[in-house]
């Protein structure tokens, strides 16, 4: 199985809305309970794990506490940029005066792939002893959440793009080696996440496909988010169908509800690990409108000894 505290980074993607933040919070507190210095880098201005651990989030680029060994992040590619530009100047005000200017906006814009290099740069930073600012020592673990996959295909495509394009200079330079970290599967994991439905075992399959194109190696594992627990055998359905009239109809109706949902949610759990050449690890349905985080800490446990296994 996968072993994230063994990793530089560990990037986290999957279909949209089947709780890739969650697993991807799960990682960071596994690793940070495994005594890594770990941080959470989160992507699209998002700053999720900040609220649900801390309560408040920093302002884009801001490094901030949440457990003991674990940091969280949300990563603005103009913020990022300006850093990155300090480095290639030699003097943060001249670059943090150019960002002033409409001239790196512009840039962002209009080049193509140029937001999500400076994303992946940025993730691939935090883990440097030379960052790019007079922040804190490097971390030994960066966990990014990614976006969907599709774009988080993108994102994890567009370093060697630019390296290949750019062959020299700083930016090729530093594609390349944001390339090399995320194509080595010794220092870099990829980990998707579905739910067991049709629509996310699929996009979890097709990401399969498409990573080894994309970066020349696979995908570490795939987690299956929210699966409920069969709460009635086939001969307590039976016996409830059985009874007829004897039960009230809106017991009769979540009796045969609650099985039917998790036949359907077997049969994608078992045509995933049939089809899947990454391992597949569950985690367990949780009946609340919204996460807390004792509750995310339970997954993250149970997600450590299911990785371990």
């Amino acid at each position: 199985m996968m072993d994230p505290t063994q990793r530089e980074l560990v990037f986290v993607t999957g279909k949209g809305g089947v709780g890739r933040t969650t697993v991807a919070i799960a990682l960071a507190l596994f690793a940070a309970r495994a005594g890594r210095r770990t941080i959470l880098c989160e992507v699209s201005g998002q700053a999720r794990a900040a609220r649900l651990l801390r309560g408040t989030p920093g302002p884009p680029g801001a490094e901030v506490a949440l457990r003991d060994g674990l940091w969280a992040t949300t990563v603005d590619p103009l913020v990022g940029l300006e850093e990155w530009a300090g480095t290639v100047i030699g003097s943060r005000p001249v670059a943090r005066t150019l960002a002033g200017s409409s001239a790196f906006g512009a840039f962002l814009a209009a080049a193509p792939g140029a937001r999500e290099l400076i994303t992946m740069a940025k993730a691939w930073e935090l883990g440097r002893d030379q960052r790019w600012t007079r922040a804190p020592r490097r971390y030994d673990l960066v966990v990014v959440d990614g976006p969907a996959t599709g774009h988080g295909v993108g994102l994890l495509r567009t370093p060697r793009t630019f390296a290949d394009i750019a062959r020299v200079g700083p930016i090729a330079t530093e594609s390349r080696r944001v390339a090399e970290l995320l194509e080595d599967p010794a220092r870099a994991a990829i980990v998707a996440v579905a739910q067991p439905a049709e629509m996310p075992v699929s996009e979890a399959l097709e990401l399969e496909e498409r990573v080894p194109t994309t970066l020349g190696r696979d995908v570490d594992a795939i987690v299956l988010n929210a699966v409920r627990p069969r709460r009635f055998s086939g001969d307590e359905v039976a016996r409830v169908e059985a009874a007829g009239d004897g039960v009230p109809v809106g017991v009769l109706d979540a009796v045969r509800r609650s099985d039917g949902v998790v036949a359907e949610q077997q049969r994608q759990v078992r045509r995933l690990r049939r089809e899947a050449t990454a391992p597949v690890v569950t985690l367990p349905f949780v009946a609340s409108p919204a996460l807390e985080a004792d509750e995310v800490e339970r997954l993250s446990e149970l997600l450590e000894r299911r990785l371990a296994g």
